[in-house]
């Protein structure tokens, strides 16, 4: 039997049907993992009021914009941090080989921390010691073969490691003093081609009273012949060749006799520094100073 409730309680009843009707949706949503969102009011149903529309918007909102569980962040997000980072190591890459001698600046490091940590120590300071190269196409010039100045830089590397590997580096460092290249000459005898193996070739030819005097041979690994000689002079600051040899072997050691033609450029450096003194109203001793 039914009962009048009158036009208040009946519009009531229908009003708490509603917001039953929504709270059920709402539960079923959230259970399937999606957003929730208000079912739309049945014929008859009253919608809700202003605010409780404005508050369920606002949660649909912020619930849509959350990545939901197990999905994944936007792409352009993700890469956003790791994509500037990487840029920015290229742009310093490229800065410190456009600005700087980049690979004469990273080989010496290397080739000297080699051979102290990697390879035996060599206690004959006469003893030649030989670093394995390659002529890759950065080394070319014009006429497809080894530029002249790759000849210098590449004995320069291995003078350091050799210095370093007979321990002569290491006493400079210990005595407060430094060495430093006066003068070097370079005789080419035949052209090193694109990838031809190669060896530099190192020895100790002697010192006097101011500087020690080493050969880089350039050697084709193809046929064995010499296709480059260098000689330099490593001038001493701060200390003598003698002292440092002396510091080095522990006891005085008597330098070995230089070779002929090795004399014969020391005596041309020598002519060559007196002229260049008279040239400029120089005496002997402003140089050292």
């Amino acid at each position: 039997m039914e009962v009048d409730l009158g036009p208040g309680l009946a519009q009531e009843r229908i009003r708490e049907r509603a917001l039953e009707g929504e709270r059920d949706g709402v539960i079923k949503e959230s259970a399937q993992g999606g957003p929730p969102h208000r079912r739309s009011p049945g014929r008859g149903e009253p919608r809700l009021h202003a605010q409780h529309d404005s508050d369920q918007g606002t949660r649909a909102q912020v619930w849509s914009q959350s990545p939901r569980a197990g999905q994944e962040m936007p792409r352009s997000a993700c890469c956003k941090a790791p994509c500037s980072s990487q840029s920015r190591f290229l742009a310093l890459a490229l800065a410190f080989f456009a600005l700087l001698d980049g690979w004469y600046l990273v080989r010496v490091p290397c080739a000297v921390l080699r051979a102290r940590l990697l390879q035996p120590r060599v206690r004959d300071l006469l003893a030649e010691q030989c670093l394995a190269g390659r002529v890759l196409p950065s080394d070319l010039d014009l006429l497809l073969h080894m530029n002249n100045a790759r000849y210098l830089r590449e004995a320069d590397v291995a003078r350091a490691a050799h210095l370093t590997r007979c321990g002569v580096l290491g006493a400079l460092r210990e005595l407060g003093a430094h060495a430093v290249l006066a003068a070097s000459c370079a005789r080419y005898r035949r052209s090193l081609r694109l990838f031809e193996p190669f060896e530099v070739r190192t020895r100790l030819l002697g010192w006097d009273n101011r500087a020690f005097y080493l050969e880089a041979r350039f050697v084709s690994l193809r046929d064995g012949f010499v296709c480059a000689l260098l000689r330099s002079r490593q001038h001493v600051l701060g200390s003598s060749p003698e002292r440092v040899v002396q510091h080095l072997c522990k006891r005085r050691v008597e330098p070995p006799e230089l070779p002929e033609d090795l004399r014969h450029w020391i005596a041309y450096n020598e002519a060559s520094s007196q002229l260049l003194r008279a040239e400029s109203g120089l005496h002997d001793g402003t140089k050292d100073q």
